[in-house]
């Protein structure tokens, strides 16, 4: 795996919370990580804004609908770290 800039901030494993958002995205098309937990509640902006700080998670695109909300996508590194854990 290349890693380079924002992806060297591996220092430290992902949290449960951020284990389960992350491994969510393995099986999707792309990588997509959802925007909601299996019962239906929003994932918490913290969660995912720690992931893409860590370089586990990059935002794929904007939502004009729903400008607030995180599209994101799993990184190589955001990959590793779902599979390795």
């Amino acid at each position: 795996m290349a890693r380079g800039g924002d992806n060297d901030r591996m220092d430290d494993a992902p949290s449960a919370a951020q284990l389960s958002y992350l491994r969510r995205g393995l099986v999707q098309p792309g990588g997509k990580l959802p925007l909601f937990d299996e019962d239906g509640q929003a994932v918490s902006a913290r969660t995912i804004r720690i992931c893409i700080e860590k370089g586990w998670a990059e935002p794929w695109f904007d939502n004009p609908i729903k400008p607030d909300w995180l599209v994101c996508r799993l990184t190589d590194a955001g990959r590793h770290a779902a599979e390795g854990a």
